[in-house]
């Protein structure tokens, strides 16, 4: 069985509006800047270059400033201090891709976003050496969602942070999570590897206060010796950058209005989501409520703050951190502060990038070029040595079980399951009775229809019933296959969307990693395979 990929398409697992995209269906061409292919990042960095390094580099200073400030008490190699420098020299561009802080990493594919901008950045620096390229990882810490992050599976294995949260994640304490490592600890038993995820995770969580300087330790540990920069959005300095195109969101609304006629060239397609009037919060510690305009005054929802315009554009003024993007306004505020060139993300964050263009040319912001993050199954050479001897492709697979367990009961069969030609024959048969039957009686015609369907119907019986008779001779060698697509694909999913990595890091350590950043080749449109 080779170790291969599978099409986007044939996956199975995307929508049309990703395998449109990704095959540039020119119905879809205004709603990007440039496809992302590698000889198209020269003009995108000329118009970045362009639209960015103004302003005596301020953006760039404030930026590195922030990064060094966010990175105090952390122990960092030298490549990452390296490229922070590197974000203050007009020539350097960034790749980033955004995550919510899910516990312990969450799913796989937080894997496969990070690789992804690592790899694209090596790739760039070769095509264009005269430019540097810096990964970016941008925290999702004002969130609110913490039933979104607060777990992740291990083995089958729910292993979840139970407690109340309010306000941005980020800022939320960890306290209380010493009880979750205990449970993952138990679970992880003994062993080299395992001892490496037990101290990953007691370092990344019981020795930070708060959830976004945890899973900065975490990301830094496990990608920070390939250069990853990671940025915390939730950043005063940061924001005062931002405060222009607040302010525009609070009196004008723009964001509203150019997203929603957006909306009207996707209506064919599924819209990811839906703007506000004002897509903006307030927050605090433990606040972060949408501001709504009613009455000719701005709101904040579930509190009894009111303000007047002049008041809350003199609160932005004074006090920028209380004002948190929503998931329409953060991708421009991402683009603000960030010399950036394009934004990796999955099939559901590239969907409603896809609605914003028109906000970005109306804020005079560059649109960065989005790409779909690389997709990875991994097997086991055991798996792969199981599907060989099923005589089973890739393809099967990932194909629906059903489907599956039916073509694979046909292939094993002796006999031809598919009475087609049968229904066919007796079609035509009845074909004749209606010539005589439309020259008789019209009740005789009746009688020949019923029969028709009567015996067309009994021949699809009998079809289901050899079927099923078929699979009962066969059930063991249907079972082995089953299993197997149970274990690469758990509750009929992608593997990437619920397994995390420490189950295939206590089997195999640092090869885990290393393969995948091996693999990997971010502007290769397929869903890759890689056995471990």
């Amino acid at each position: 069985m080779p170790n291969d990929c599978i099409s986007y398409h044939k996956s199975g697992y995307f929508t049309k509006l990703m395998i449109d995209y990704l095959a540039e269906k020119p119905e879809l061409r205004t709603l990007y800047n440039r496809f992302p292919k590698l000889e198209n990042f020269k003009q995108q960095i000329e118009e970045k270059a362009k639209n960015f390094n103004g302003n005596d580099n301020f953006n760039r200073q404030t930026l590195v400033a922030a990064l060094e400030n966010q990175y105090r008490g952390f122990e960092i190699s030298e490549i990452t201090k390296a490229n922070i420098a590197l974000l203050s020299d007009s020539k350097t561009f960034t790749i980033t891709t955004g995550h919510q802080l899910n516990l312990f990493t969450g799913p796989l594919y937080f894997l496969y976003k990070i690789v992804s901008i690592i790899n694209l950045c090596k790739e760039l620096k070769q095509a264009y050496p005269e430019h540097h390229f810096v990964p970016i990882y941008w925290m999702a810490t004002e969130d609110h969602d913490f039933d979104e992050i607060n777990y992740f599976h291990f083995k089958n294995v729910k292993i979840k942070w139970d407690r109340e949260s309010f306000g941005p994640v980020g800022r939320l304490s960890t306290a209380g999570l010493e009880e979750v490592y205990e449970v993952f600890a138990k679970d992880l038993g003994l062993g080299e590897n395992a001892a490496y995820l037990k101290s990953l995770f007691d370092n990344s969580y019981l020795k930070h206060s708060n959830l976004a300087d945890a899973t900065r330790y975490l990301a830094n540990e496990l990608f920070g010796n390939k250069g990853l920069v990671i940025l915390d959005g939730d950043d005063i300095s940061l924001k005062q950058l931002f405060i222009p195109f607040v302010k525009q969101e609070l009196v004008n609304q723009t964001s509203f209005s150019n997203v929603t006629e957006t909306n009207i060239v996707l209506k064919e397609y599924t819209i990811q989501v839906n703007p506000r009037e004002i897509n903006l919060f307030y927050i605090e510690d433990n606040i972060r409520e949408r501001i709504v305009f009613e009455g000719n005054q701005y709101k904040v929802n579930n509190s009894n703050l009111v303000f007047s315009e002049e008041q809350i554009l003199a609160l932005l003024e004074t006090n920028p951190e209380q004002f948190s993007p929503n998931v329409i306004l953060r991708p421009l505020y991402q683009e603000v502060i960030l010399p950036n060139l394009s934004y990796i993300g999955g099939g559901g964050e590239i969907a409603y990038w896809l609605q914003l263009k028109s906000n970005f040319e109306a804020n005079n912001i560059t649109f960065p070029m989005l790409l779909v993050r690389n997709s990875v199954l991994l097997a086991t050479e055991k798996q792969v040595q199981k599907a060989d001897k099923l005589n089973l492709t890739w393809a099967d697979l990932f194909s629906n079980q059903q489907d599956l367990f039916n073509k694979k009961t046909q292939e094993l069969s002796q006999f031809n399951l598919d009475f087609t030609e049968q229904k066919e024959h007796l079609k035509k048969q009845f074909e004749a009775l209606n010539q005589i039957a439309s020259q008789t009686h019209k009740s005789f015609k009746g009688a020949v229809k019923a029969q028709e369907i009567k015996q067309i119907k009994g021949l699809e019986n009998l079809e289901k019933r050899l079927l099923k008779a078929e699979k009962k001779i066969h059930s063991e060698k249907l079972e082995r296959i089953i299993q197997l697509q149970n274990e690469l694909f758990p509750n009929q999913s992608l593997q990437e969307r619920r397994n995390n990595f420490s189950e295939f890091y206590l089997e195999t350590g640092e090869e885990l990693l290393q393969k995948i950043l091996d693999e990997l080749h971010p502007l290769e449109q397929n869903f890759s395979v890689i056995t471990l």
